[in-house]
């Protein structure tokens, strides 16, 4: 994890956002606070990743009507609900909208800097699995009509023989279409293979 990993805190109690900056800032991240919803919605780009500590209530937008806003315009963002004791319930309704944690005012700091450690590793593995899906997109690509045929053979967990007789061409022949794809697709194994082309949307035939 970066020590400069995006944090967007959105409170309208400036005592709040304060603290909060103090003590993350300490913690090694890159602060940005907002006293609203819309003023986070015209600041931060839809490309921007980190984690986000939001308000449930606050006027004009809640923190649920963000976090649904942000989980279409800005998927790199990971959310967490804060929450006074009442207001339980509702963060328990973000979570299973999405959200990766809630945390109750008064903050544990500990507590806090754990749940926003656990958002900003859930946007990197998200960040790298949007990654990897991307480049094993752009290998397929270069497949040819014959070497996706064999590979939905293979993503189905049918052996050569199989896959033979379904295209109707020699188990040989088979084979040197599997050594194609594993040059074309840069994999190891077959097992690496096969969860390239499942990544890359590849379904059996």
């Amino acid at each position: 994890m970066g020590s400069k990993a995006k944090v967007f805190v959105v409170d309208d109690e400036e005592a709040i956002r304060d603290a909060l900056q103090a003590l993350l800032e300490v913690a090694g991240f890159d602060v940005r606070c907002f006293p609203d919803a819309q003023q986070f919605l015209d600041k931060v780009g839809t490309d921007e990743t980190g984690c986000l500590l939001v308000d449930v209530r606050m006027p004009e937008m809640s923190g649920l009507e963000l976090q649904e806003r942000i989980s279409k315009s800005c998927p790199g963002i990971s959310v967490i609900i804060m929450t006074g004791h009442g207001d339980v319930p509702m963060a328990v309704q973000a979570m299973k909208a999405g959200a990766v944690d809630f945390i109750q005012k008064p903050f544990k700091h500990d507590a806090l800097l754990a749940a926003v450690r656990r958002a900003i590793e859930q946007c990197e593995r998200r960040g790298r699995t949007v990654a990897e899906h991307g480049a094993e997109t752009a290998r397929l690509a270069l497949l040819s009509g014959r070497e996706r045929q064999v590979l939905s053979g293979l993503v189905a967990g049918h052996p050569n023989k199989v896959i033979a007789h379904q295209l109707q061409i020699s188990p040989r022949t088979v084979e040197i279409y599997r050594a194609r794809l594993m040059d074309k697709m840069q994999a190891q194994s077959l097992s690496e293979l096969v969860r390239m082309a499942v990544l890359a949307g590849v379904t059996p035939d």
